[in-house]
C-alpha cells in the first residue's frame, strides 16, 4: 500500500533497515564493520579523489586499531568514469592503492557501462582490477543489508 506521501511502508521499513544497518556499524566500537562501500555516481575528478583518498584513509585507520576492514567502492552512473581506462585521470593512483590496500576492490555497474557504450557507440575498457556488477547501485544494498557501512563520495 502507497501512503500519501508517496512511500510504502515496505519501502519506508527496508530504507529504515539498511540505514540502520550502515550506523549501527559505524556506532557500535565492540564490532567493527565487515566491510564499507564507497558510492562514486559523479565523474568530478574531486569526487573521484575522494574516493581514492577515504579509501587509503578508512585502511590506515582500521589497520592503526589491528583490524582489516573490506573496502569496495562502486562506480555508477557517471562515476563509471573514474574506472574507465580511456577516461580516468587516476589510473597510477588507483593502482598504487590496490597494490597498498590488498583489502580493496572497484566494482563498474554493468547497466551504466552498457548505456555508456550505446550512447558513445564504442567499447569501453575498464583500468587494471575493475570488475562489473550487474547494477551499482543493487551492489550498494546488498553490502549493506550484509553489514557494511555505506559512504558516499
Amino acid at each position: 500500500m502507497i501512503s500519501a506521501n508517496g512511500w510504502s511502508r515496505r519501502g519506508l521499513l527496508a530504507g529504515t533497515a539498511i540505514l540502520t544497518a550502515g550506523g549501527a556499524v559505524a556506532a557500535r566500537e565492540d564490532r567493527l564493520a565487515d566491510g564499507v562501500v564507497i558510492l562514486i555516481d559523479s565523474n568530478e575528478p574531486y569526487v573521484m579523489g575522494h574516493a581514492i583518498s577515504y579509501s587509503a584513509n578508512l585502511s590506515r585507520h582500521f589497520a592503526e586499531r589491528g583490524a582489516r576492514l573490506l573496502i569496495e567502492v562502486v562506480a555508477n552512473g557517471k562515476g563509471i568514469d573514474v574506472f574507465r581506462a580511456d577516461k580516468t585521470p587516476l589510473v597510477e593512483p588507483l593502482a598504487m592503492l590496490r597494490q597498498s590496500v590488498p583489502n580493496l576492490t572497484y566494482s563498474m555497474c554493468a547497466s551504466s557501462k552498457t548505456i555508456a557504450e550505446a550512447k558513445e557507440q564504442i567499447s569501453i575498457p575498464l583500468i587494471p582490477g575493475a570488475n562489473l556488477v550487474p547494477f551499482g547501485i543493487g551492489r550498494v544494498v546488498d553490502l549493506q543489508l550484509k553489514g557494511w557501512a555505506y559512504i558516499h563520495a
